[in-house]
């Protein structure tokens, strides 16, 4: 039997690195990734879609926890692609135009039914249990953000806390373990991303198209293209609240480009890694600036593949858990 392969120091650095967030995911709540100050808005499930859709573009949030004051009930957490399901509603049912106004957000899960897809995200956690938990939740249902729901002592009752998403997550580690310089491996060793059969777009493509694209692929992005493969852009699933507010259905038929345009001021722009970067540079962007995604490219810029906070946050929780064992 031929002697085990010694372990390099770069790997053995990588394996000592993923321990350290693992360890330090397992003894760290959910409270703690909470700041010292925050809002939190709820919304009503007797509450309008219109209104809803309207607050949180005043509020500059992108999902809201709902709340049945019915039943005093957490009721599940209202996401971008709720909208975009409602959408998709109008297109197989146009005649219902007229009433997508008076929807309540208490009848999504009617839309769901009707066009078939998955109910609202009704997943949560105590904010008291292990933050590794609420990782290892949100993994397993493909989850971008977990809401936390705590019980009050005195009513017994639910009571929702605030709402935790993968970079909050993943900036508290980087803020707090300095072990992630220890991940000195690149993407393309560690086959971290997506670099097959990507979905794409250009400026010209309808927006109703790339909308489908999100659907069919269950995701939340769609890079943009010129005619040299170079990207210019990527269209993101929030982009759709802003096409849509105040009812302005028929925004839908723009093409990218000009849905793009209506984009804020405030947006941060496109981040892009090459597939050479290491872990330990990506996790120094996510400590300094607000990053959904990297657009892997190449030195033309053109498009190489994609790197999710879903992607990143799996390889620390899983990639070689077994070795956590092992002696340093």
């Amino acid at each position: 039997m031929a002697p085990a392969k010694a372990e390099s120091a770069v790997e053995r650095d990588q394996r000592i690195g993923l321990q350290r967030i693992r360890d330090f995911l397992k003894v760290r709540t959910s409270y703690d990734v909470l700041p010292l100050s925050f809002r939190l808005i709820i919304f009503d499930t007797a509450l309008l879609v219109k209104s809803s859709l309207t607050i949180l573009i005043q509020n500059g949030i992108v999902s809201a926890p709902l709340w049945d004051s019915e039943t005093s009930t957490f009721a599940g957490l209202l996401t971008t692609f709720d909208y975009i399901n409602l959408i998709q509603y109008y297109w197989q049912n146009p005649e219902s135009l007229n009433r997508i106004d008076q929807f309540k957000l208490n009848s999504l899960r009617d839309i769901e039914r009707a066009i078939g897809v998955a109910p609202l995200e009704t997943l949560s956690i105590r904010p008291t249990r292990p933050l590794y938990e609420a990782c290892r939740s949100m993994l397993e249902s493909r989850s971008r953000r977990i809401p936390l729901v705590d019980i009050d002592d005195e009513t017994k009752r639910a009571m929702i806390v605030s709402v935790v998403t993968q970079y909050r997550i993943l900036k508290f580690v980087a803020v707090n373990v300095q072990e992630t310089q220890l991940l000195r491996k690149p993407l393309r060793i560690l086959n971290l991303g997506t670099y097959k059969n990507l979905e794409t777009a250009k400026m010209e493509t309808p927006v109703f198209e790339v909308i489908h694209q999100l659907v069919n692929c269950n995701i939340s992005s769609v890079p943009i293209l010129n005619s040299d493969g170079v990207v210019t852009n990527v269209f993101e699933a929030v982009d759709v609240i802003t096409l849509i507010k105040g009812g302005m259905y028929d925004e839908l038929n723009q093409n990218v480009g000009e849905a793009l345009q209506k984009r804020s001021d405030d947006f941060p722009g496109i981040y892009t890694c090459s597939i050479d970067d290491r872990l330990d540079t990506i996790f120094d962007t996510i400590r300094k600036s607000r990053v959904h995604r990297f657009v892997v490219i190449d030195e033309d810029n053109r498009l190489v593949g994609i790197l999710t906070l879903s992607d990143i946050l799996e390889y620390i929780l899983l990639e070689g858990e077994g070795d956590d064992l092992k002696p340093e």
